[in-house]
């Protein structure tokens, strides 16, 4: 069954962009690990601003905000998905699962590794 596709540019676009909104919404509203990274992620903007952060430090700081939010929800759908397919465990599908979580951990270590660099010499 195929549901009907809005083709035209403008209204499609809208389209994606709620499907996006509400998948966000989701995220955040759902998965413990994206609420806190969210939390962190608005901590680190109220210290952006408290430090004054140059506007360079500010782009990496997006960034990483970014990238660890997305692989979350990434990985977040790798489980999602595996969980429908397979619901019982299987080694397999565990080995999958912790391949997207060690994903989120290269995006968390690069944000750590980037606040370290721009708060650790103003707070020393």
């Amino acid at each position: 069954m195929e549901v009907n596709k809005d083709n035209t540019f403008f209204t499609g676009r809208l389209k994606s962009i709620g499907f996006a909104v509400k998948g966000a919404i989701k995220l955040v509203t759902t998965e413990h690990s994206v609420m806190v990274q969210s939390s962190i992620a608005v901590l680190m903007t109220i210290a952006g601003f408290y430090y004054h952060i140059t506007p360079t430090e500010w782009m990496f700081q997006i960034l990483v905000f970014g990238l660890v939010l997305s692989i979350e929800g990434l990985n977040t759908a790798v489980e999602k998905i595996a969980d429908f397919i397979h619901p019982d465990y299987h080694e397999r599908i565990g080995f999958i699962k912790d391949i997207a979580a060690g994903a989120v951990f290269f995006a968390a270590m690069s944000a750590i590794a980037i606040g370290a660099l721009i708060y650790l010499p103003r707070i020393i």
